[in-house]
């Protein structure tokens, strides 16, 4: 009898292991999911989230932060269930909020962070930063399945600690909003570096100019001031429109990266040659690494 029950034992223990075994895996599969969503904002730090009555929309940026200036905004759209939206159209709305006034500034268009199924991209130009009388607003506008929404929240924008991006008036009359890009890693040698340049159309409305170049002068004024070598101006980039080049840093230091602005006929829309008298064109960008 005890042979016989050892035998009966036997299938019973592989049954038993065999139900733990698929459970196992079956949630090991189920943990998975949610482990291949977060991976598409891995290395972003949540920056702020603004929501309706139907989603969550999470911010990511690489800081962490918004800044003044170009800002990379990555975004994810989130069901009530904590399911994440991966068919979503989208365009946003950023918007300053004055005690007199409210205007836009420029903004992309948002598309598909590259080899993601639910993480979208786009960028954002904050020309000021927020304070406690006055306040950013972003609104985003999108579609899922044919059918609209809407959410908007408050976001807070920083003074970036350098002078990355600057608005002046053209030659021309324009107005104008010009941003760095790259080099956001400063290092010693020669460096890429990007540029964005919009034309203001109205307190709302910014298009990205075409056609322009942007001449760059380097120079350190805290010793004499001087320059480098092998710096190549900026051309616009016909695929991203952003405007490409190269800057060469020989040190580490303070580095002033002068400007000059010029259209398609090599008119100077802003910006000013260094000599003589001229230390410093009234276009720059600030550097210090």
């Amino acid at each position: 009898m005890k042979s016989i029950k050892s035998m009966m034992l036997i299938p019973m223990m592989l049954f038993l292991g065999a139900s733990i075994l698929f459970t196992s895996c079956k949630k090991e599969t189920k943990d998975d999911q949610p482990k291949k969503q977060n991976n598409e904002v891995e290395g972003l730090k949540l920056t702020a989230t603004i929501e309706n009555d139907n989603h969550k929309i999470n911010l990511y940026t690489l800081a962490g932060k918004l800044q003044t200036g170009y800002n990379e905004v990555y975004f994810q759209i989130k069901n009530a269930d904590g399911s994440l939206v991966n068919n979503a159209t989208a365009t946003w709305i950023p918007m300053m909020h004055m005690t007199g006034m409210s205007h836009s500034c420029p903004a992309s268009e948002i598309v598909k962070k590259v080899g993601a199924e639910n993480t979208y991209v786009g960028n954002i130009v904050f020309q000021m930063a927020s304070n406690d009388m006055e306040y950013w607003e972003l609104t985003l506008n999108y579609a899922i399945n044919g059918k609209d929404y809407t959410a908007t929240g408050k976001i807070t924008v920083e003074t970036a600690p350098k002078q990355v991006v600057k608005s002046f008036k053209g030659s021309d009359s324009s107005q104008y909003v010009i941003a760095m890009v790259e080099p956001s890693q400063p290092k010693i040698g020669v460096n890429d570096m990007k540029v964005v340049l919009y034309k203001k159309k109205s307190m709302n409305e910014f298009q990205r100019v075409e056609g322009f170049k942007i001449k760059i002068d380097p120079r350190m004024p805290d010793m004499g001031n001087h320059s480098s070598p092998n710096n190549i101006d900026l051309v616009e980039d016909c695929c991203s429109g952003i405007y490409v080049g190269k800057v060469n840093f020989t040190m580490t230091g303070y580095w002033a990266i002068n400007l000059i602005v010029m259209n398609a006929s090599d008119t100077v829309i802003k910006g000013e040659k260094i000599e003589g008298d001229v230390k410093s064109s009234s276009l720059f960008f600030d550097v210090e690494f």
